[in-house]
């Protein structure tokens, strides 16, 4: 199995919170992530880190708008305090996100310290959620 393989098959902790989501973005580095929104091409190279930076106060802003809950819960990650990989679940489609399913759902995106694979989602994202992600790379 492939280094992401292994991320993405592998244990992940959940955030919790809304503070914990609020503390784990601070302890985030944002330089050398690959940013993946699942769906769309899988990228060649990791994202600058500016660009890091303003997709997790975009999908950060996100979540809190359509995640309608006073927990978080679909945000996960490899290590809580040092993470390596990141699953962010869409608030739009989370089904059971928490792998009690035969059929979980893909994330919405994930940010990767080794370079991503495609995920080969059975549709395209919706249109709305492409427009964010365009919107996103051309900031």
């Amino acid at each position: 199995m492939s280094a992401f393989g292994e991320l993405y098959a592998g244990r992940l902790w959940s955030v919790m919170s809304w503070d914990q989501l609020t503390a784990f973005w601070q302890r985030l580095d944002p330089a050398g992530w690959y940013l993946y929104a699942v769906g769309e091409a899988v990228p060649a190279t990791p994202a600058d880190a500016s660009h890091t930076a303003e997709f997790v106060r975009r999908v950060d802003a996100l979540l809190r708008a359509e995640h309608r809950h006073d927990y978080c819960g679909i945000v996960y990650a490899d290590d809580i305090e040092r993470p390596s990989f990141v699953k962010i679940y869409d608030p739009n489609n989370l089904g059971v996100s928490c792998g009690f399913s035969d059929n979980p759902p893909l994330p919405g995106w994930v940010m990767s310290r080794v370079a991503p694979e495609d995920l080969q989602p059975l549709r395209p994202p919706p249109e709305g959620r492409r427009r964010w992600w365009r919107a996103l790379l051309d900031a």
